[in-house]
């Protein structure tokens, strides 16, 4: 196989990117965007006031519910409300 096929084989096993607008996000793609550990997002950030409130899927066979995930587009739109405004 030369290099070509190689990439292209990559390429057609790259999962498909979920558009922002309706992904749901775990506490690892919130820390990542917020440059942020895990463990302060999910012990600090997510207890914020005004932080969005987290979506927690059914798990079958269980009574409980699964981890908690966040709509991006709200964890996005939440942190952009904290950009400083400068005075000139």
């Amino acid at each position: 196989m030369n290099q070509i096929e190689i990439l292209l084989d990559a390429i057609n096993n790259l999962s498909p990117r979920i558009p922002i607008t309706v992904d749901l996000w775990s506490i690892k793609e919130i820390a990542s965007y917020l440059k942020r550990s895990e463990a302060v997002v999910r012990e600090r950030i997510t207890a914020l006031p005004g932080f969005p409130q987290s979506i927690r899927l059914p798990v079958l066979g269980s009574k409980g519910r699964g981890q908690p995930l966040w709509k991006a587009r709200e964890v996005i739109t939440w942190a952009e409300k904290h950009q400083e405004n400068r005075i000139a």
